[in-house]
């Protein structure tokens, strides 16, 4: 395995956790990659000490690599590139200006291993805007072998929620989040399941934790919602994250880790957990269903039409990459709303990706995301 990006906030955690929960056995390698010149270059040497003191009984055989064409892995982490840092505004820089630094480390990394690599990599993209990097790995390597690890994130989110609401533990609570990662998320609360209730109990639940909203308005909540935080966290903190809890869970899954930034910390625990997830299932060999974004070509029906290009939807997940789109016909305001999200998932993405023939590559045509 190797992990681009290993001494950062997220690229850290996942190499800690890889070790201490013993995913790798001994006799596998653990690459740990930097960039040259700067200072993960140095510092990559020292997490690999570091590693070594801590888990030295049970860590895989650990390797440094400063250069991508040096990048050799059954499986691929991305999570190298600029991070997320909140503003002195209270709002969160744009996401074309992550794009425009960010787009060429993962063009970089895409080209080495499209050139140097095995041919049969699984990436899982950490690294945002995660659908740009899941777009232009796909572009080189193959859609079914590169998937985002966004959807997953916020969909063990969503989970979580809607499972504290219930008084239940989060194993016991199915469901999907879809669309893009971040504000256009969008819960897909008609996949929701819950252990041990039957068709006629589940919807009364799942009716009482919704209330009569839609996801037409969930835009407009979302804005709503971000707007009072900042105002309130501009006097208290810890108010602001109560405020938090007294909202629905759907609305809780994006505000929640928007306010972890705002506050001074980040979600690199979290994330790295998540990511772990995805690389366990792999590692394994199991086929399982999970959330995630990946280079749709026609396998999914959104807003009235086969989607194509990078989206977040429930896949099947195995050693091989992803196989399956599982997801359902949507009721008219999941459906609405992800058509939305891919609409600007495609606006976000085009300017960094090479052009292709419309309806030939990572885009559909206009009309079909409206």
């Amino acid at each position: 395995m190797a992990v681009l990006g290993a001494t950062g906030d997220v690229g850290r955690q996942v190499c800690t956790q890889l070790v201490e929960r013993q995913l790798l056995p001994t006799t596998s390698r653990l690459q740990l990659v930097g960039r040259p010149g700067g200072a993960s270059g140095r510092a990559v040497h020292g997490l690999r000490a570091d590693l070594i003191d801590a888990y030295d009984e049970h860590a895989p055989m650990l390797d440094v690599a400063l250069d991508p064409a040096d990048v050799v892995a059954d499986v691929v982490v991305v999570a190298a590139g600029r991070t997320v840092t909140p503003r002195n505004d209270g709002l969160p820089p744009s996401r074309a200006g992550l794009a425009a630094d960010n787009a060429a480390v993962f063009r970089a990394y895409a080209d080495a291993l499209a050139e140097h690599g095995s041919g049969s990599e699984v990436v899982v993209v950490v690294s945002n805007p995660v659908e740009l990097a899941v777009a232009i790995m796909a572009e080189r390597l193959g859609r079914h072998r590169v998937i985002g690890m966004g959807a997953w994130l916020d969909t063990l989110r969503f989970r979580r929620e809607l499972a504290v609401q219930l008084g239940v533990r989060r194993h016991r609570v199915g469901g999907f989040v879809g669309g893009q990662h971040g504000e256009d998320a969008v819960p897909l609360w008609s996949t929701v399941r819950i252990s041990g209730l039957d068709v006629a109990e589940r919807e009364r639940a799942v009716a009482r934790l919704r209330g009569p909203r839609t996801l037409g308005t969930f835009p407009d909540e979302i804005a709503a919602a971000k707007a009072e935080l900042i105002a309130v966290a501009s006097q208290d903190i810890g108010e602001a994250f109560a405020l938090i809890d007294s909202w629905p869970p759907d609305l809780r899954v994006v505000m929640r880790p928007f306010m972890t930034h705002q506050s001074g910390a980040k979600t690199a625990t979290g994330t790295a957990s998540a990511t772990i997830d995805l690389l366990d299932t792999i590692l394994d060999g199991r086929d399982i269903v999970v959330a995630g974004q990946v280079v749709l070509d026609g396998e999914a029906t959104v807003g009235g039409a086969p989607a194509h290009g990078v989206l977040g939807v429930p896949v099947v997940l195995g050693p091989e990459g992803w196989s399956r789109v599982l997801l359902d016909p949507l009721p008219p305001d999941e459906d609405a709303r992800l058509a939305q999200s891919a609409a600007a998932i495609d606006a976000a993405t085009a300017p960094w990706l090479d052009p292709v023939p419309a309806g030939a590559g990572l885009h559909a045509p206009q009309e079909v995301r409206a």
